[in-house]
């Protein structure tokens, strides 16, 4: 008797999964619909400011009231949530980036002012010290210019607790201390 064909990897084809639009709509494992997504919106200090982002053509910083009205342009349009990235003035920036968990600063503004205007609009932000510090790096550094983890998660907590504060619905940590 003749031993059957062996089958070898894959198992199964799924081409024939494949051969029409309807199937491949049928089968599909993911879809990707504005409940999937989340806006990024850069903030910046002042009122009625609206500023391009050399770098990537179409985005623009845009001052707290003109943020609002692109989040409540965006809620409209379904997207669930938007994250807030704030540009700090060269002045409020420090070694230490204690602007970062001060509570009158652009993000912790930025964030009530979004949840007093949009409740059901999801607000989320960076938990970064990039944005706050004069070297530009996400940690506090010592006189060698090396990161001081401790001293740098210190600051990472006051930081997330002040948008916490401020009414945030998720922090998103980027600094991976």
């Amino acid at each position: 008797m003749k031993q059957p064909i062996e089958a070898r990897y894959p198992a199964t084809r799924m081409r024939r999964n494949r051969s029409d639009a309807f199937v491949r709509r049928l089968v599909r494992e993911h879809t990707l619909t504005t409940d999937d997504l989340i806006a990024p919106l850069f903030v910046l200090d002042g009122e009625n400011r609206r500023e391009a982002i050399a770098s990537m053509p179409g985005v623009e910083r845009l001052s707290i009231d003109l943020a609002v009205a692109e989040g409540r342009r965006l809620h409209a349009l379904g997207v669930p949530a938007v994250a807030l990235f704030p540009v700090t003035p060269d002045t409020a920036k420090s070694a230490d980036g204690r602007e970062a968990y001060n509570p009158d600063a652009i993000a912790q503004r930025a964030i009530a002012a979004f949840k007093d205007a949009l409740p059901e609009l999801g607000v989320i932000t960076d938990v970064a010290l990039d944005p706050f510090t004069t070297h530009g790096h996400d940690g506090v550094l010592n006189e060698r210019g090396e990161i001081l983890n401790d001293e740098t998660l210190d600051v990472l907590v006051r930081q997330a607790l002040s948008q916490a504060r401020a009414g945030v619905d998720v922090v998103a940590p980027s600094d991976m201390m």
